[in-house]
């Protein structure tokens, strides 16, 4: 059975969600993921979208949101984290070559907690290094790829079919062509995925 897509960029919020929850439920249900890291930040601000950074009281609500439901999933976030990152291209690079690698899972489970429990944001140190360390990699090896030319064109195609396919928010759930956007419909997905429909009742 084929992989559910995870199209996700390091820096959206509601993915630490997603991200801290996937490997569990791989164990649990024996569905794959597969790790699609781009830029939802330039297809956003080509929509003129942005959520959260210059809107108070949205921001507000996302940041108890998330501590809501982080705290029903058990995980130990201290909010509002650093926000908006500044190393946001970096840490989605870094997670191109981690997904070409074959070690993504481990990097963003490794960045986001660090950026969301200790408040070191993604893209920048400590967390860099902590991060790839915790994912059994040498940080001057990976980070030297990142910052090449071919990450840099591979980042730039991973957008370009993102943009292709429709995509506009992370975490965004491909099921085939069926799309589910956002950490609340991952249990759509799954149904998707089991069933090409969702249940009723």
């Amino acid at each position: 059975m084929p992989a559910i897509e995870v199209w996700f960029s390091v820096g959206s919020t509601y993915s630490y969600l997603t991200i801290s929850r996937l490997p569990a439920i791989e164990r649990q249900t024996g569905i794959a993921f597969d790790w699609r890291p781009f830029s939802v930040r330039e297809i956003m601000r080509e929509m003129d979208n942005i959520p959260f950074a210059t809107k108070p009281a949205k921001a507000a609500y996302m940041w108890r949101d998330i501590a809501r439901r982080a705290e029903r999933l058990g995980l130990h976030a201290h909010l509002p984290a650093p926000y908006p990152l500044e190393g946001f291209d970096l840490a989605n690079r870094v997670a191109i070559v981690a997904a070409d690698e074959g070690w993504c899972a481990d990097y963003a489970q490794a960045t986001y907690r660090t950026w969301f429990e200790k408040g070191h944001p993604a893209g920048a140190e400590p967390n860099l290094t902590a991060s790839l360390t915790a994912a059994g990699q040498n940080p001057a090896r990976v980070l030297k790829k990142a910052e090449s030319a071919e990450t840099e064109e591979a980042y730039r195609a991973a957008t370009d079919e993102a943009r292709a396919r429709g995509i506009f928010g992370a975490p965004t759930f491909a099921v085939g062509e069926e799309l589910f956007w956002g950490d609340d419909r991952l249990e759509d997905a799954l149904d998707w995925h089991r069933h090409g429909a969702l249940r009723k009742g």
